[in-house]
């Protein structure tokens, strides 16, 4: 896959390259039967009787319905590289007819609905720079940079926390609604880095 200012074509190279099972890495990006996936872990079985076969087992998204799987491939299996394109593009607004981002080299403003989103607009505030996935041309989905930051807007003064999991923590609101769980030093008005794949504080902002 290359990449050109940000910008990254599958298969830009070799128009019909295929890639083995046994290549694909964490975070790239093939295509089964018409159907965009990006790994998101790999794991590869090496046979220890003679003749067996090497086994690829790739823990999967479905780029167009979000459904998250593992599946176990012969190491040589082929996928094709999928005709797709990973926009920078900034986060503008959401209203009924989905969440609007600007591309960040044509100006072109691309629409995602709530079922490209998914858990996403946890996350999303104004300006916010993601990557829109756009296969065949058509915007499908996007992807949050690791982590955000936020400010606090609810935080109960002088809360005891939670001691259950061994750290003392409280849960307070942020600005896009949901709640996270931080240390009891943070207060309203405070700015928190969040991770965007599983919610946790991750220090300060």
């Amino acid at each position: 896959m290359a990449a050109t200012r940000g910008r990254q074509f599958a298969g830009e190279i070799t128009m019909a390259a295929l890639i083995d099972a046994i290549d694909v890495k964490r975070k790239g990006f093939f295509e089964i039967e018409g159907t965009p996936f990006v790994c998101l872990d790999v794991e590869i079985s090496t046979p220890t009787a003679r003749g067996g076969q090497t086994l690829v087992r790739i823990k999967m998204r479905n780029l167009l319905t979000q459904a998250v799987f593992d599946k176990t491939f012969k190491a040589g299996e082929k996928f094709k590289e999928p005709d797709l394109e990973v926009v920078p593009s900034s986060f503008l607004y959401s209203d009924g007819e989905g969440s609007h981002f600007l591309d960040q080299e044509t100006f072109e403003t691309h629409t995602l609905n709530e079922s490209m989103i998914g858990n996403a607009s946890d996350y999303l505030l104004e300006g916010l720079i993601v990557k829109v996935h756009k296969f065949n041309g058509n915007p499908i989905g996007l992807e949050l940079p690791q982590y955000v930051e936020l400010t606090v807007t609810y935080a109960e003064p002088g809360a005891k926390g939670n001691s259950a999991s061994g750290s003392v923590t409280k849960n307070v609101k942020v600005e896009t609604g949901i709640e996270v769980a931080v240390p009891l030093f943070i207060k309203e008005g405070d700015k928190v880095r969040v991770a965007t794949e599983n919610g946790e504080f991750n220090g300060r902002a």
